[in-house]
């Protein structure tokens, strides 16, 4: 069984990430990826909060970006209160638990989490497969980090019973699923053709265009077999521009 991994996106402060490993290790999560905290990592005010979190098992890996922190990551759950006008599947924690928990032995899935005063920036909810959201009181909208990541990790502990569960055989059938850091190179060589063709215009809408292909693109739970299908349909559609520019030469 591979639990999900907790993403924090740009934390503020370190009490809410020593907090947030405390409600993952009461709920038997342990794998804790940060992505650019601001007041850097190892942090004291962490240690202090997590009630010895770290010391009961739960491992903290700290990236520069985003696509480092999501190497080996299957299916991935965008914490965010806002649906950004990209198309997404969308449910509250328990849909959110589910989903990963439907993913046991195919991969490991994780579920991110925005900075305290910003939430998550577009571009990775673009790369999302999923966006969950809470029935939060409109009229008090604002939940502490450490919270948010709570209502989750308490969704996922309900499962654990069911640990024993299995993968539905039509799942079972597929080919290997295409890990994350396979499908940000495989965005990367589109876009890269894409601009050398010219459809990116006008330039100022160049990341709202790139953040659609890619929400578009990541709704085919794609195997590693596909990815390198694809990869090869865009390098020899490349290949074959480039003949007719020089036949027009001739």
């Amino acid at each position: 069984m591979s639990n999900p991994a907790i993403i924090l996106h740009s934390p503020q402060l370190g009490e809410n990430i020593g907090a947030a490993a405390r409600v993952m290790r009461n709920f038997g999560l342990t794998d804790l990826r940060l992505v650019t905290p601001r007041d850097g990592w190892p942090n004291p005010a962490a240690d202090t909060m997590s009630a010895g979190a770290f010391e009961a098992g739960v491992t903290v890996q700290v990236f520069e970006n985003l696509p480092d922190a999501l190497e080996g990551i299957m299916w991935l759950a965008a914490a965010t209160a806002r649906l950004r006008g990209i198309e997404k599947r969308v449910g509250d924690a328990a849909d959110a638990a589910d989903a990963a928990f439907e993913r046991l032995g195919a991969g490991q899935s994780a579920i991110m989490f925005g900075a305290e005063k910003s939430g998550l920036p577009n571009d990775a909810v673009a790369v999302s497969d999923f966006l969950m959201t809470y029935p939060v009181d409109p009229d008090f909208k604002s939940l502490n980090l450490a919270q948010a990541v709570c209502v989750f990790c308490a969704e996922w502990g309900k499962r654990r019973e069911d640990a024993d569960r299995v993968i539905s055989q039509d799942k079972a059938k597929l080919g290997e699923p295409a890990p994350r850091d396979e499908l940000y190179r495989m965005f990367e060589h589109f876009e890269d053709e894409l601009a050398r063709a010219g459809y990116f215009f006008p330039p100022e809408k160049t990341p709202l265009m790139k953040d659609n292909l890619r929400a578009a693109l990541i709704r085919a739970d794609w195997t590693r077999q596909e990815v390198q299908t694809f990869r090869g349909a865009i390098k020899a559609l490349a290949l074959g521009r480039g003949k007719a520019r020089v036949d027009r030469d001739d």
